[in-house]
């Protein structure tokens, strides 16, 4: 059982934007850093436990003659880890410039920023690929040394992070989806034999399956459902999918087969996350209700299995992002549009 816990105050709102939310948390420290975007800001709140420090790190203006680029996604990088946070940005000609130390957290921003230690250093410019791209969306890491980036004429763009130093570079362009990529994941557990390691998804519904290295393998094509797949997650060899629907899929992540089908929220699925050490899967939609469900397999059969934990609502709330803050789940917190704060539950 959840309760709610004091909420984490923002210096403005969180926009509707689909998995509006990253949290980051300072290893055994009681410091965590959430971030959520509004329109052409990040928004970055650091908790140590005794009160709360507040940063606004805008957007700078891009090339595209629109003003300021918007931003449409933040994730948080982990800890210890050569593995930047990103965000997504609408102007992809010349994407964003940041310069500022954010509280030690690796955080970067595509353009692509990278940010070694405290300090963004570098960045890549996303449109000297293609000028055709609109916004950014999807992010994930990949077998240690890959970024994935999903753009909005379907494209997964596949950039190498070297072990040292700042030369990004774009390793691998991935072209199998045919409508914007809403969301990209990376597994979080242990990938059975012949299961792949990332998946992404688009606007139409269709997932793609994929083994990452030094060249990406497409394994499987998860057909469309005819109804967009917002968010999607990677955890021990199954896809978990939510869609405009409402639905919940559960598939095998090696062979694409469906498993299992939940009718989880009454309006569209906005976001999910993943307990890696336990398989909680939490989800959010705009019927304002958060769930908790349990991803098991059954130890004779290897089915996979799904169990409704928890549900809460969070009144009058456009849900817009959900995440755990600990890899157990025994904690999580959620975003809202229009909504200046951060509600948290925990046990």
């Amino acid at each position: 059982m959840y309760r709610k816990e004091p909420s984490v105050p923002l210096r403005s709102s969180s926009s509707a934007l689909y998995n509006n939310l990253c949290v980051l948390r300072a290893g055994e420290r009681p410091r965590s850093c959430f971030g959520a975007v509004h329109e052409a800001s990040l928004c970055l709140v650091t908790s140590d436990g005794s009160g709360f420090t507040h940063r606004q790190l805008p957007a700078k203006e891009g090339s595209s003659g629109l003003g300021m680029a918007l931003l449409t996604q933040v994730r948080a990088g982990r800890e210890g880890y050569r593995d930047p946070g990103v965000v997504g940005s609408v102007d992809m000609l010349e994407g964003l410039t940041l310069e500022e130390e954010l509280e030690g957290a690796p955080w970067c921003l595509p353009s692509l920023h990278w940010c070694p230690g405290n300090c963004c250093r570098s960045w890549l410019t996303l449109g000297l690929l293609s000028a055709q791209a609109v916004f950014a969306r999807g992010i994930a890491a990949a077998a240690g040394s890959f970024i994935c980036v999903g753009t909005s004429f379907g494209s997964v763009l596949v950039f190498d992070i070297p072990p040292k130093g700042t030369n990004i570079t774009v390793s691998e362009v991935l072209e199998q989806h045919h409508e914007a990529i809403t969301d990209i994941a990376a597994e979080l557990g242990q990938s059975p034999d012949g299961a792949g390691d990332v998946v992404t998804a688009d606007d139409a519904g269709t997932l793609c399956v994929w083994r990452a290295g030094e060249e990406f393998t497409l394994l499987g094509k998860i057909p469309a459902l005819g109804c967009s797949c917002s968010s999607v997650k990677l955890w021990n060899g199954i896809v978990a999918a939510g869609y405009g629907n409402g639905q919940i899929r559960l598939y095998e992540a090696a062979t694409g087969v469906l498993c299992a089908e939940v009718n989880a929220h009454a309006r569209w699925i906005y976001a999910l996350d993943l307990a890696p050490h336990t398989g909680k899967l939490l989800s959010g939609a705009e019927d304002s209700f958060v769930h908790v469900w349990k991803l098991s397999r059954d130890p004779d059969t290897d089915e996979v299995e799904i169990q409704h934990c928890h549900a809460e609502c969070v009144t009058d709330t456009q849900v817009c992002g959900v995440r755990f803050c600990d890899p157990e789940g025994s904690s999580f917190a959620v975003t809202g549009y229009d909504l200046s704060e951060i509600f948290r539950y925990g046990k």
